[in-house]
């Protein structure tokens, strides 16, 4: 029986006759609470009540001070459903659940709490926290359900943020959107659970700002967070919680954690009566060092330094242009490389007054000393630091670190020390000063040896390189212009012959329109992938001069890299950095594979091809339209980062050039631009065309043409069911069954989609850049209306696809193709 219909009915008679007064710190089920009531917490510092946040008319449930002018709320039941007019009504029903219901008798907002109480009571503590228990339990912290544990933006003492293993409950702050509005915002903060927890905060899924993980004292990232007079603080973390807590040593002040949208920062805050005014104690992050990862890895960020990027003592950058452009995004490699088939030749070097690393692939045990820690990384060749997790007294505990050390920063004063893996060479050791004079002088003479030889094997290699693109007939001798280009390095084919096993079978990564790849191990230990050119193919060569004369200059983290060529009689070959995860088609068209890319990793994704794109239209030396971009085109590398690849049909632009027409039209159905296939004009925004078709695929896990339904009358058309139902107003229903539906993640899925179909709309000039779809991906701002997409085909037979149902059948050849276009 629903018990809300008679519960509604009696607390509406009790309030005509009896008019019950709130002003206490419970209710019970027999009592309720309109709009216009509070409930006070019994020593009145805190108050229960409706509210209109800023210049909002929407009216919220919500827990304030009590004794403070400006209202200053601390937590929001209903900040997602707001009722839009005075006729809110808090009550406990017949489950012993609190309801919050408007005047349609509809539930906004409830605990939903499966524990059941004969004698349900809500009350409001003086600490903040609004529990409800059994009042048979009388004032035990049994409680049935409590605010705490579902935190709003602000939080309080006693009040964890965590983890709570046992339930899987993990409580985060996130910012109100703005002061009108207290729905969740895009700023996040809680705690990572690693194997050794930190706290972080986020902007949607990307890290502003790592705190860093406990060592005993305070927390590695944030000096200030230390024994003071305000208050004390506890980083607890066991099998079955993971938590930071604080408390106040002076229970008359009043401070509190708060997270700020606009700003970006934690804030923490104490009211100050005599001022009438909140002041700031602290904020994180605080400096231009506090950014994650500004300085990639093994750099380390020194505040007072200029630039403020420096690498680590043993290290280089691993791009010098990049670096000194102030670029650090690739971070430090080792100045000599580590090889691990000499790890007996490794050692540690101690670098002292750091912020330890990002802790996301790290390990822990409590119990270890700092030697017996030393032996174990040592015997890992994957592990490249470690330290003491614990260093009050001699320390204690032992931190280890594996792959790349991020987010490394300097703290003369309060940092810690930290123990990384460098080969013997940069291990310090006292010499004879005569010694190491001879030595100097003598790698000077190698050093300038070894740049006449480099220099030599260059030119070598480019002439090389030249004669037998001219042999083959790929350039003419009289081509102008070539040499400059022809820095590509060249692979003999008896080495691609042993790298790939004499080609065989069971290296064959697959085949395209170019011909076949294969998978190949150079004698240095290094991955490759080999792109061999097709007898028969037909559009090979001019693919592979177009890459080897074009492309091999490119260099982006969202690009695949060229490493070089072969040419030998009849063979031609292009060879390329190897991506271990295949490409994107592999895992977001397959039911199974799509599980392993949650919306986190594929708005990573999202944004690491706009990159790429940007780079291609506007940051490269020279204008480039890709005019194949698809998801079989993007590949991924081992951290599932996004990486463009076949520019074989690209097309480059000079100067102002922005557009281009051909009688040639290549590229992929379902991908191609309207005024590119119908007209052969090309341009940035064709591209920016292929990324919005793309940009709906990664969000719906469907491809954009190919299913038919199952009468095979009507040809499916992904752009064509979004736009219908953004129409509708239901654009959510075309994404993939297979995502979470978290409110931060509906949030970007929705602006994903919103993105997608400006990028399609019908005519290039309504389209936006990829310099505006970045920024647009990146921020919250508002967006146009999208206009009605190119290639717009009405249908009623297509319907999203669920995690559970059986895999669609695909008769999509996504072969590229080239179409010559009468003029």
């Amino acid at each position: 029986m629903n018990t809300l219909p008679f519960t509604f009915i009696v607390l509406n008679l009790v309030f005509f006759f009896f008019q019950i007064s709130l002003a206490v710190d419970s209710i019970t089920r027999s009592e309720t609470m309109t709009d216009g009531r509070t409930l006070v917490s019994k020593e009145g510092s805190f108050e229960l009540g409706f509210f209109s946040p800023g210049s909002s008319t929407n009216r919220y449930l919500g827990i304030w001070y009590k004794n403070i002018p400006v209202r200053a709320v601390v937590w929001v039941a209903n900040r997602r459903n707001p009722i839009n007019d005075s006729s809110g009504i808090l009550i406990i029903n017949g489950r012993g659940n609190i309801l919050l219901v408007n005047r349609s008798k509809t539930v906004v907002w409830s605990t939903n709490s499966s524990k059941q109480a004969q004698n349900p009571v809500l009350q409001l503590l003086d600490s903040g926290n609004l529990v409800l228990r059994d009042e048979k339990d009388g004032n035990s912290e049994n409680y049935l359900w409590q605010s705490f544990d579902y935190p709003s933006d602000t939080l309080l003492p006693d009040m964890k943020v965590g983890w709570d293993s046992k339930s899987g409950l993990n409580r985060r702050l996130s910012s109100w959107k703005n002061s009108d509005d207290p729905s969740p915002g895009s700023l996040v903060w809680g705690l990572e659970l690693h194997n050794y927890p930190e706290a972080a905060l986020w902007r949607g899924s990307a890290i502003l700002y790592r705190a860093g993980p406990s060592n005993g004292i305070g927390v590695s990232g944030s000096p200030d967070l230390k024994t003071n007079p305000v208050f004390d603080f506890k980083i607890v973390n066991n099998a079955d919680e993971s938590y930071f807590v604080y408390t106040l040593k002076n229970k008359t002040v009043i401070s509190r954690l708060t997270l700020n949208e606009s700003h970006d920062v934690l804030r923490r805050e104490t009211w100050i009566e005599a001022e009438k005014m909140w002041k700031t104690y602290a904020t994180s992050p605080k400096d231009y060092c506090d950014v994650y990862g500004l300085c990639g890895a093994y750099g380390n960020c020194i505040i007072n330094e200029s630039p403020v990027c420096q690498c680590l003592k043993g290290f280089k950058p691993k791009s010098q242009e990049k670096w000194e452009l102030m670029d650090w995004s690739q971070g430090c490699v080792h100045s000599e490389p580590l090889s691990c088939q000499d790890k007996h030749k490794h050692g540690f070097v101690k670098f002292v007054g750091l912020k330890v690393p990002d802790t996301t692939h790290s390990w822990l045990n409590e119990s270890m000393n700092l030697k017996e820690c030393r032996a174990k990384c040592l015997n890992n060749c994957s592990c490249m630091a470690y330290t003491n997790s614990d260093i009050r007294g001699g320390g204690s505990g032992c931190a280890m670190w594996f792959g790349d050390l991020i987010d490394i920063r300097e703290f003369p004063v309060a940092g810690q020390v930290l123990y990384i893996r460098m080969p013997a060479s940069e291990i310090e050791r006292k010499e004879d000063p005569k010694v190491k004079i001879a030595v100097i002088i003598l790698a000077s003479v190698l050093v300038v040896s070894a740049m006449i030889f480099v220099g030599n094997y260059i030119l070598r290699s480019r002439t090389k390189l030249k004669e037998e693109m001219e042999r083959s007939g790929i350039i003419g001798q009289n081509d102008e212009g070539r040499d400059e280009d022809m820095e590509l390095p060249f692979f003999d084919l008896s080495t691609i012959t042993r790298a790939t096993d004499d080609f065989s079978i069971d290296n064959k990564l697959g085949e395209g329109g170019f011909g076949p790849v294969y998978k190949g191990l150079l004698a240095d230990g290094q991955q490759i992938a080999v792109k061999r050119l097709s007898m028969c193919s037909g559009q090979g060569v001019n693919e592979f001069k177009n890459e080897v004369l074009l492309i091999a200059k490119l260099q982006h983290r969202n690009l695949v890299k060229l490493l070089g060529c072969c040419i030998q009689g009849v063979e031609k070959m292009l060879v390329y950095e190897y991506m271990p995860n295949k490409s994107l088609d592999f895992f977001i068209f397959d039911q199974t594979r799509s599980r392993l890319l949650d919306w986190p990793r594929r708005f990573q994704i999202i944004g690491g091809i706009a990159r790429g794109l940007l780079y291609l239209h506007q940051d490269s030396r020279l204008r480039i339209i890709h005019r194949d971009l698809k998801a079989s085109n993007v590949l991924l590398d081992s951290d599932m980062n996004p990486k463009i690849s076949d520019f074989g049909m690209a097309r480059t632009f000079g100067g102002d050039q922005t557009e281009g027409n051909t009688n040639k039209v290549v590229g992929t159905y379902g991908y191609m631009a309207p005024e590119y296939a119908f007209d052969g004009q090309f341009s940035t925004k064709s591209d920016v065309f292929s990324f919005g078709i793309l940009l709906l695929e990664i969000v719906s896990g469907k491809k954009n043409r190919g299913l038919s339904n199952q009468d095979h009358k009507h040809k499916l058309n992904l752009v064509a069911y979004a736009w219908r139902l953004w129409k509708e107003g239901r654009p959510l229903e075309v994404m993939d069954a297979c995502l979470g539906d978290s409110d931060s993640q509906l949030s970007e899925v929705l602006r994903s989609i919103h993105i997608s179909l400006l990028c399609v709309q019908q005519r290039p000039e309504d389209r936006p850049s990829m310099s505006s779809v970045v920024l647009m991906l990146g921020s919250e701002s508002s967006l146009p209306q999208p206009k009605e997409p190119g290639f717009f085909i009405e249908n009623d037979s297509y319907e999203p696809h669920s995690c559970s149902s059986k895999q669609e059948s695909s008769t999509t050849n996504e072969i590229s193709i080239t179409l010559l276009e009468a003029r």
